[in-house]
């Protein structure tokens, strides 16, 4: 709750609920409505991430993630001990930028030529690591990103990034790292597309439904399989009644185990 700035006056009327039990979010949200009736929209929702946080990491069912690569979204900061942030994702927000001043966009060309030559150099560091190519990559990577250039834009663009050099550079530390999460991104445009052409699903039922399909879709295309196989095998096993299916093609879960 302190990452989260939840104020100090709601977090003394927490601690008047049960602690050290285990609730689930209709249990939860109830004590929120008698409890904590005056409390914003923007609050609860902080109150609730703290709470889900704090369970996932004390609960033993399943084992708590060390290190997670991710954008850089505050929330992701408080799941693991060490979080690495995709190259790709930090490379956009200078794409954004839009000077008017062709010197500047001429600086800004460059900085990204040698963002992305720098790029390349710590994907070739995961393939041989050495102490010496990682102390002298850390070095390269201050050179770049606090070299002043005169286009304002730019360099206030750049000192957020350099904030975030141990986040960028754990793959040093870590080789087995990647640098980016195209394959989660390019799955997640897939269902962006479907819910801009219809306009997203109206029910809860809808969303587990599509959520359900979506997931489908991608483990058979990784495992190598036809969707519409691996459904119409369920679906002639489920006409035929049986309560384990008995069709050409095992179970998702069988294959991935």
């Amino acid at each position: 709750m302190e990452t989260l700035r939840i104020p100090d006056k709601w977090k003394k009327s927490l601690k008047l609920l049960p602690q050290e039990t285990v609730l689930n979010s209709t249990e939860f949200n109830g004590l929120l409505d008698r409890h904590l009736p005056l409390l914003g929209l923007l609050q609860r929702k902080r109150i609730l991430e703290a709470a889900a946080i704090a369970f996932y990491h004390q609960q033993r069912d399943w084992p708590v993630i060390k290190t997670l690569i991710s954008d850089d979204a505050p929330t992701f900061k408080l799941l693991t001990d060490e979080l690495a942030l995709y190259w790709i994702h930090e490379g956009r927000h200078y794409k954004k930028l839009t000077p008017k001043v062709y010197y500047h966009q001429k600086l800004l060309e460059q900085f990204l030529d040698d963002f992305w030559d720098y790029y390349r150099e710590l994907l070739a560091d995961r393939d041989a690591p050495t102490l010496s190519t990682a102390q002298r990559l850390r070095s390269e990577f201050l050179r770049l990103l606090t070299t002043e250039s005169g286009y304002q834009q730019l360099d206030e663009r750049k000192r957020l990034t350099v904030t975030k050099i141990s986040e960028f550079l754990l793959v040093l530390e870590h080789p087995e790292l990647p640098l980016h999460n195209n394959p989660a991104e390019s799955l997640a445009r897939t269902i962006v597309r479907i819910r801009n052409i219809s306009y997203g699903t109206q029910t809860t039922e809808g969303t587990a439904s599509w959520d359900t399909f979506m997931s489908l879709v991608a483990n058979t295309r990784k495992l190598g399989l036809s969707f519409f196989e691996y459904v119409r095998d369920i679906a002639a096993a489920r006409l035929r009644q049986h309560i384990l299916r008995t069709g050409n093609i095992p179970s998702l879960a069988t294959i991935i185990g």
